[in-house]
């Protein structure tokens, strides 16, 4: 049997329909309108020891539900999901000797206490010998130098380094299965490469299977061999990454700062494209923020060079960024298509 078994997994909510005012949250106290919300709605993998697998979609997709059903945190509506062969829900304590946890924006340390304190307050729960409990330290002492935050008190510590204190303390009881929830948002590439580096040595060297769920494309493809695409509760895809790289690794987003910016400037731009590169599916052109305008082009059709030179020399432009395409943009092309 796979380390972790789901099948037809789902989570529905039921919420109020609220209406405004004071007379309407009165009206609310006695009022049975309530709407379903299928968070996570029928789902199905398997996942096998040692696998480092990517759990990726947009905002509100279903990720952290998944997530917390499978830590054992939340009970599924409906379906089934087996941890090492138990239901997580029925099952905490004892699961929770076989998991570690990393929520992105929360802490399992103690704030005002110094690092090496809370280290070693997670050894005692989890009953981890002195030998192990050392040896893990000096592993991550090794890999991001961490003995020298262990006077510092927790609340000190800067997002990077917290987050690098709190996958270590995931990993510090040698569990089976580690869920990492948005481990590397906020921080900068420098402190992303470490975390990279940290989660690829302790897969290969304990075989640890991670969970990553992220926005982040560039975590995935350093170090997930395969990815599950979910969306509204469903999955879209559950397969290879290069399959995945191969049709949207080509893909950027040129942002565009135009000067003397109007409501016309979106339509002129857009015409100035089709007549030059043609009516093209690999171009798109939209504005997601104020005075800024996205060109999405795919480089396997379209050179990045041409489309630059293209907006340089036909509009004035004030700024300019590259970015790897969002996951909205992933899950929209998996919407209508692109992977078959």
């Amino acid at each position: 049997m796979s380390l972790i078994h789901v099948k037809d997994l789902a989570k529905h909510f039921q919420i109020l329909n609220r209406r405004e005012g004071l007379g309407g949250a009165f009206r609310d106290l006695l009022s049975g309108n309530y709407r379903t919300i299928k968070a996570v709605d029928g789902i199905s993998f398997d996942i096998e020891a040692g696998e480092i697998v990517g759990y990726i979609g947009p905002n509100g997709a279903g990720k952290s539900t998944t997530i917390k059903m499978m830590t054992g945190i939340l009970k599924p509506s409906d379906g089934q999901i087996q941890i090492n062969g138990l239901a997580p829900y029925q099952n905490r304590i004892h699961q929770a000797q076989i998991m570690g946890v990393v929520f992105g924006q929360r802490t399992q340390l103690w704030w005002d206490l110094p690092v090496i304190e809370s280290f070693k307050i997670l050894k005692e729960i989890y009953k981890v010998d002195q030998k192990t409990f050392d040896e893990h330290m000096g592993m991550f002492n090794e890999l991001v130098n961490l003995k020298e935050l262990f006077s510092q008190q927790v609340r000190t510590l800067s997002l990077g380094q917290r987050m690098l204190c709190d996958i270590t303390a995931s990993f510090l009881h040698n569990p089976q299965i580690v869920f990492l929830d948005e481990p590397t948002i906020g921080l900068d590439i420098s402190v992303k490469a470490k975390m990279r580096t940290v989660i690829k040595e302790l897969n290969q060297k304990r075989n640890t299977t991670i969970i990553l769920t992220t926005h982040d494309l560039g975590d995935v493809e350093a170090l997930c061999q395969r990815i599950i695409i979910i969306d509204k509760g469903k999955i879209l895809y559950d397969g290879d990454i290069k399959r995945v790289n191969s049709l949207f690794g080509a893909y950027r987003t040129l942002k565009l700062q135009i000067g003397d910016y109007t409501d016309g400037t979106l339509q002129a731009l857009k015409e100035k494209f089709e007549g030059q590169f043609g009516k093209v599916h690999n171009i798109s052109v939209a504005a997601t923020e104020e005075f800024w305008t996205d060109v999405t082009i795919d480089q396997a059709h379209t050179p990045l060079s041409d489309v630059l030179n293209f907006v340089m020399t036909n509009f004035q432009v004030s700024d300019v960024r590259i970015v790897e395409i969002s996951m909205e943009n992933v899950v929209r092309k998996v919407y209508d298509g692109a992977l078959g």
